[in-house]
């Protein structure tokens, strides 16, 4: 019943470092687009985004608790369904909301209020949720959470690339020009590059063990997608662009912030990584194939 507990995939100090200065251009790249200007929008619309970040911040957390205490997965897949739903929403949902015809800025705004507040929003969720495992202690493995830490990285990795690029903005602007699409390309290609590298070396686990993540990020990723919008439209009363915007904005998670967080302070956990890696793929499929649908059927 544990094996996926004690497994851990094949990284060492090197490709975590690597990965680690991915995430970094990858913000750097994020932080190029954004404005200060745009957070006059919170000022406009409060009520949107206020759902938005409760559905992030508190919902799924909440949903992700609720389906471990259902299907009581193995230690290690909770925990990394719990970090999932701890981290802030992925870039990519910004670009999958404009595809689908949604609230294009208020899903912006929501990405970026969730990246910068994750510092403390991340490990202060994952930290109180992960008391709350239906998981008895000597059953357990054993993890640590260092919150100090955990803010610490995250900091490193995410709100300094921020600052970099927001000061690159001031003060080079016309070179911020010339350089957003070259480094928003160079990052994808190095992340790419970088998953399939680190794929072909861990073949024999991801074979061994996919199937028992398939069905949890299914259901896990479905129920955020589904909470999101419902909260929004039926609960939040919101117009329908805004909440598609949040359901996407739910369902798109930095899954890569969670594989970076899981090499630093989990040792590569198998359970833990495997369900960041597959979330990884399934909610850009899931995310792109909802907004594709909402995108025909536009009147």
């Amino acid at each position: 019943m544990n094996n996926l507990d004690h497994i851990s995939i094949n990284f060492n100090h090197s490709q975590v470092i690597i990965l680690n200065i991915c995430l970094g251009i990858l913000m750097f790249g994020v932080a190029l687009d954004l404005r200060l200007s745009d957070f006059s929008y919170i000022l406009r619309n409060p009520k949107p985004v206020f759902a938005g970040l409760f559905s992030q911040w508190v919902l799924l957390p909440l949903i992700s608790i609720a389906l471990i205490w259902i299907i009581r997965p193995e230690y290690s897949l909770a925990m990394g369904m719990l970090l999932i739903a701890s981290c802030p929403g992925g870039n990519v949902s910004n670009y999958a909301v404009h595809l689908s015809g949604a609230n294009a800025a208020l899903s912006v705004i929501l990405t970026t209020i969730s990246t910068l507040f994750c510092v403390v929003s991340t490990p202060l969720i994952f930290s109180f949720t992960a008391t709350l495992l239906p998981i008895a202690t000597e059953n357990s493995i054993d993890f640590e959470i260092s919150f100090i830490g955990m803010a610490l990285t995250i900091g490193q990795l995410i709100i300094i690339p921020l600052i970099l690029g927001q000061l690159f903005i001031k003060f080079f602007p016309k070179t911020t020009q010339s350089i957003k699409k070259p480094v928003r390309m160079l990052s994808l290609l190095i992340f790419i590059g970088f998953v399939i590298f680190a794929i072909t070396g861990n073949l024999e686990n991801l074979k061994k063990y996919v199937g028992h993540v398939f069905y949890i990020v299914l259901i896990h990723n479905g129920l955020a997608l589904f909470m999101g919008f419902f909260w929004s439209k039926n609960l939040m009363k919101l117009p329908l662009k805004d909440a598609q915007a949040i359901s996407i904005e739910t369902g798109i998670q930095n899954s890569g912030l969670a594989l970076i967080l899981i090499f630093n302070f989990f040792g590569g956990k198998g359970g833990m990584a495997l369900i960041a890696a597959w979330w990884s793929i399934w909610h850009l499929l899931s995310a792109s194939s909802l907004a594709f649908f909402w995108s025909r059927n536009r009147n």
